[in-house]
């Protein structure tokens, strides 16, 4: 096969996912339940975020666990920001940067599911950006260093941290691990 039928074959891939992006999380979907609880540990927030939404599992797992919030999404590649925004009519979706835009201040939780390296980041843009007392919430991936203000973690199901910005303020949550059944 000529190169020219290949370089043909990876646009597509390139268009859904790219170059610039490699250094962030690949495409793996928010499981449609895996927040399920964060509303017992959690006041109801106004605003939410999910900064690198990919195709919007994120937004559908928020919207189940807090239908009243303003939800965002924000998703460096232009087609699964497309098609983020056309599955999820009921969210604000667009084409950015999460690490270059602001934006994050405008909300009282930011939802992301990243990698490992990118945490100690993540965390850096909410402390320099989001009010204080403000959550950022990560599912499977600590914030290397940090103390979580809950963890939900339910058996069978990937687990969840939640961090208090501003390291100063008085954490909400009086039970750092919340356990299926124990609700």
């Amino acid at each position: 096969m000529p190169a020219v039928a290949w370089l043909l074959l990876l646009l597509p891939l390139l268009l859904a996912y790219p170059v610039r992006s490699w250094r962030d999380a690949p495409i793996f979907p928010t499981p449609g339940d895996a927040l399920q609880g964060l509303d017992k540990l959690l006041p109801a927030p106004r605003r939410v975020l999910d900064a690198g939404c990919g195709l919007g599992h994120g937004l559908q797992a928020l919207r189940a666990v807090w239908p009243q919030a303003r939800l965002q999404g924000v998703e460096w590649s232009p087609l699964w920001a497309w098609l983020a925004a056309r599955r999820c009519a009921f969210a604000k979706v667009w084409r950015g940067d999460m690490w270059q835009q602001g934006g994050w201040a405008e909300h009282d939780l930011v939802y992301l599911f990243q990698r490992p390296e990118t945490m100690a980041r993540a965390w850096a843009k909410a402390e320099q950006e989001m009010a204080p007392g403000s959550w950022l919430v990560s599912l499977e991936f600590e914030v290397p260093g940090q103390r979580p203000a809950a963890c939900l973690r339910v058996p069978g199901k990937r687990t969840v941290w939640v961090y208090r910005t501003k390291s100063g303020a008085a954490p909400a949550i009086s039970a750092s691990t919340v356990e299926a059944g124990s609700r």
